[in-house]
């Protein structure tokens, strides 16, 4: 980690912060993380604990973590709005140390805990830093990621350019640890946000003439169907990325028709594999290539593969899914053209109706076409006969008369897509719960 602050000194006077009505200079960056690594030691944190630190961005979140990395210390990012509840946190975690910096002041907790796993240990004794995420959990208990904090900063020693990027993706999502980092090591400023709103990532990007927006589909989606384009100016941006999910068509259209003087890029990666190079093939394309330096891709029987020099360390609380070979199943169905790929959706995702696969994405697509249609998210529901049928939840932009609707959806799903694709059940709502914290969609049913 050091090369980064040796890099942040070379340009003390910059800007690596803008949070909320003040601005952030580098050399404040590096002297509030020795002031942060002084408060660790005062406190008692010894090197190597492992420590739960509660929080959105802010300069000082960062720097603690710095300092904790700094201190050979096992980091646990945990925000407000976290997908894993506190207490399964400490559990799989085993955090000696919480700190909480919700408020002003930090506090720290002393959890009585002590780390007794096999792989933490193992790191602690290489002396390296160590990062725990969490996976969403949704099918059961989430899984414990641990990673090589030193491993993952290396990425980083060739600085990329200096842009001004927002901190869109969530402390506690791998993505916004990697923004976070690549902001900083090309000596860049990161624009920090509490409220991941329309409306408010808007205002900061007019605000504060942000180049770069790193975000998720469903974002986007509610951004071009929302009135903001019309209410501020965006023209700063110049590129704007976007992953976690699938993309529809229909939204990477209305995305390009609104912005085409900005850069659209699709992104990948993994929690337990790190965020991969990515090149789309144009603008208006849902084709990628993905790799890069120290990663390799195959595809098997349409599911993508990788081996990563950046992998994590592995689970805390499952057994290791790498082959022999360290190759990792991502379980994303994709289809293959030369070199590039088309990201179809997670195998958990598929809805299979008397043997036939439906993917979630395509019937979304369908809908998403129609007029009056704010937003949808198809699952399937279990069926005696068919074993799933469709079931698409469905928000629109005006009131419109239920009967109506759901005809009006059938008969052009049935112009479209296969007769096993059709929604069986298509529930209408006003206030529809479509997205997870980390702003991308949820299709539970």
């Amino acid at each position: 980690m050091e090369f980064l602050f040796q890099r942040f000194e070379t340009v003390p006077e910059a800007s690596a912060f803008i949070d909320g009505g003040r601005t952030v200079s580098y050399r404040h960056l590096v002297e509030q993380t020795e002031w942060s690594g002084d408060r660790l030691r005062r406190e008692g944190v010894a090197d190597g604990d492992v420590v739960a630190v509660l929080g959105d961005y802010s300069p000082e979140i960062v720097c603690l973590l710095f300092a904790l990395m700094r201190g050979r210390n096992v980091v646990v990012p945990v925000t407000r709005e976290a997908i894993v509840d506190m207490d399964t946190v400490l559990q799989l975690s085993e955090a000696k140390w919480v700190i909480d910096l919700t408020s002003n002041e930090p506090r720290f907790t002393r959890t009585g805990r002590r780390s007794s796993n096999s792989l933490v240990a193992s790191l602690r004794s290489s002396g390296d830093p160590g990062l725990i995420l969490f996976s969403s959990g949704s099918t059961g208990t989430p899984k414990a990621i641990l990673h090589n904090m030193s491993l993952v900063a290396d990425k980083f020693r060739r600085a990329g350019p200096s842009l001004v990027a927002i901190a869109f993706l969530m402390l506690d999502h791998f993505g916004g640890i990697n923004t976070i980092l690549a902001v900083l090591s090309g000596l860049g400023t990161v624009v920090t946000v509490r409220d991941r709103s329309v409306v408010a990532i808007c205002q900061a990007i007019e605000m504060h003439r942000v180049d770069v927006l790193p975000t998720t589909p469903s974002f986007l989606n509610m951004l071009v169907r929302s009135d903001a384009l019309n209410r501020f100016d965006l023209s700063s941006l110049k590129r704007i990325t976007y992953g976690t999910e699938v993309m529809p068509q229909q939204t990477l259209d209305r995305v390009s028709r609104a912005f085409p003087n900005v850069l659209l890029q699709q992104t990948y990666g993994l929690s337990e594999l790190g965020v991969l190079r990515s090149k789309s093939r144009d603008d208006g394309s849902l084709w990628v290539k993905v790799g890069g330096e120290g990663f390799q891709t195959k595809v098997v029987d349409g599911v993508l593969w990788i081996k990563s020099d950046y992998a994590m360390v592995g689970y805390l609380n499952a057994p290791s899914p790498f082959d022999a070979d360290g190759w990792f199943n991502t379980q994303d169905l994709v289809e293959v053209d030369g070199d590039w790929l088309r990201i179809l959706g997670r195998d958990s995702d598929l809805i299979n109706v008397a043997g036939q696969k439906v993917y979630p994405a395509e019937v979304e697509q369908a809908i998403l076409e129609l007029p009056n249609i704010k937003d949808v998210a198809v699952h399937g529901e279990p069926n005696p006969l068919l074993g799933q049928v469709v079931v698409a939840k469905v928000a629109t932009v005006e009131p419109e008369a239920a009967a109506a609707l759901k005809a009006r959806i059938r008969r052009a799903c049935a112009n479209q897509l296969a007769a096993y694709m059709l929604p069986t059940k298509v529930i209408v709502t006003d206030h529809a719960d479509f997205y997870s914290a980390r702003l991308k969609k949820k299709r539970q049913a």
